[in-house]
């Protein structure tokens, strides 16, 4: 990667401003922040936008508030492209996503403790949490042969697939995409990638098949929250046609392909990076995990076959999750009913029409979001026929736990960042310095005065609250920015973190 310097955003506006493109050549990198969350901008992140903004067939990059350094790309970056494929700014967690359970049941119906502590029980015994586990670590989880995983990989969340993991067959139409196709726009053709990668790389697909329905590690995590609506006109009928019910409970969960996506992306920056040294090619900034293929190949083609594969995993793993969190839920309190609000990624490459920067569209092209979510405004074409037309789609923004969550609507503006949101608060501390800076005694004590559960003995500190951004700083950066809107805080009650250090059996 090539030396990092000072880079300076020049302001447009209070929450707007821009980078000049390398060179000056291109259109500016669109930087999304007011001017205390662009002066914490890290200079490796910008270093990292300049270099993907320098990759051929780039023609806009947007840095997010939630932007920090990442592996190539910054995490919480748009990069758009009608020419190319880019791996980087994709990420290792292929469809790394949130999802929003709606449950019909009262807050108050989870103040007590041991009734929160019996539903952290009952979702560890169906949803196994950390890197590696998979159904065999949990005794109620539901199983998934050999099979059954080869449709999930190659259809994703068919009426098939969902029939026979006791899914709602209606949550399909609350996901941002149900389904991925090969690169011919077919089934059939991922499903011959899928053959050739078993016989060549995959020889431990089955194993990988067994992380359906769990978490994973790290910054992954499931969240049991309350609702709160915003009293305003807009927020209300918004919130009525997103299905979320103010004062009531629901579970938010931020996992993504597990193992199996992993695998999958590391073969693919490994593949591409051979083929570059190989050919000899410069890579942007000297970086490589900044290499690309152009549309068309056989590269971009196994690519995009790759990415299809672990973003259908991702998907049926989330709506499996849900399933059986909404399970959990009716073993602790018979009678509740629950409904999947939205499922939407953050970590994904999508064929889209793009922003021409004035409102309209400039054609089709790959928009590649990484740790960014999609914000499709009423009236956007690709809503046209879902339930979201009228409205724009909600949007999922983890913050942290003591800081809550938010569901959001996209609103016209969202075009001037390529019609995309930040993912969350973003990290401001890396995970080795939030683990020597913070206390942990002090970490816990928080959660304790929020009243707060967790099935952690300690809270880990490289997931603590001040370890990421303000949260409501960033959001303030989208709504000044005219980017999207508030509908609803979410406030934790109890999180399910990586199951390593669980209280099973805790009063």
């Amino acid at each position: 990667m090539s030396e990092t310097k000072a880079v300076q955003i020049h302001a447009t506006g209070e929450a707007t401003g821009f980078i000049p493109a390398p060179g000056d050549k291109g259109k500016p990198i669109t930087v999304i922040g007011t001017n205390s969350i662009r002066a914490g901008f890290d200079a490796t992140c910008l270093q990292q936008a300049l270099n993907s903004r320098s990759a051929p067939g780039v023609t806009d990059l947007v840095l997010n508030p939630d932007a920090h350094a990442g592996y190539g790309a910054p995490v919480g970056c748009v990069l758009t492209s009608p020419t190319h494929i880019y791996p980087g700014p994709v990420g290792v967690d292929i469809k790394c996503s949130m999802s929003f359970l709606q449950l019909d049941l009262p807050a108050d119906q989870v103040l007590d403790k041991p009734v929160r502590r019996a539903l952290i029980e009952a979702i560890l015994e169906r949803t196994p949490t950390g890197a590696g586990r998979g159904q065999r670590s949990a005794r109620k989880a539901r199983k998934v042969g050999e099979a059954l995983g080869v449709k999930v990989v190659t259809e994703g969340a068919s009426p098939e697939v969902l029939h026979a993991l006791g899914i709602p067959a209606e949550w399909a139409q609350r996901c941002e995409d149900a389904a991925h196709w090969g690169h011919d726009g077919t089934h059939s053709m991922l499903a011959q990638r899928l053959e050739w990668l078993r016989a060549h790389r995959f020889s431990n697909f089955i194993e990988k098949i067994t992380q359906l329905g769990s978490y994973g590690g790290g910054n992954h995590f499931g969240e049991c929250e309350v609702v709160k609506v915003h009293d305003n006109d807009r927020a209300r009928s918004t919130a009525a046609v997103f299905g979320l019910r103010d004062g009531c409970v629901g579970f938010l969960s931020h996992c993504g392909s597990r193992g199996f996506g992993h695998a999958l992306a590391t073969g693919q920056f490994n593949a591409l990076q051979r083929k570059f040294a190989e050919w000899a090619i410069p890579l942007p900034g000297g970086d490589k995990e900044l290499v690309y293929a152009p549309l068309g190949t056989c590269e971009a083609d196994e690519y995009i076959d790759d990415m299809s594969l672990g973003a259908n995993f991702a998907t049926v793993n989330h709506l499996l999750i849900n399933a059986l969190v909404l399970e959990a839920f009716q073993e602790v309190i018979p009678g509740v009913k629950g409904s999947l609000v939205y499922y939407i990624s953050h970590n994904i490459a999508r064929k889209e029409l793009l922003s021409d920067g004035r409102g309209g569209f400039a054609g089709e092209g790959w928009v590649h979001r990484k740790g960014a979510t999609r914000a499709f405004p009423a009236g956007h074409p690709a809503l046209t026929d879902t339930p979201f037309a009228a409205t724009g789609h909600p949007i999922l923004l983890p913050g942290n736990p003591t800081a809550g969550s938010a569901v959001m609507v996209a609103d016209p503006g969202a075009f001037v960042a390529a019609y995309s949101v930040n993912h969350g608060a973003g990290r401001c501390m890396g995970r080795k310095a939030a683990d020597r800076a913070l206390d942990q005694q002090t970490v816990d004590d928080e959660f304790v005065a929020n009243d707060i559960l967790s099935n952690c003995r300690q809270y880990p500190k490289d997931e603590a609250p001040a370890a990421y951004k303000n949260f409501d700083a960033v959001l303030d950066s989208v709504k000044t920015a005219g980017l999207a809107s508030e509908v609803a805080r979410l406030k934790a009650r109890f999180v399910i973190k990586d199951g390593d250090m669980s209280l099973r059996g805790a009063a």
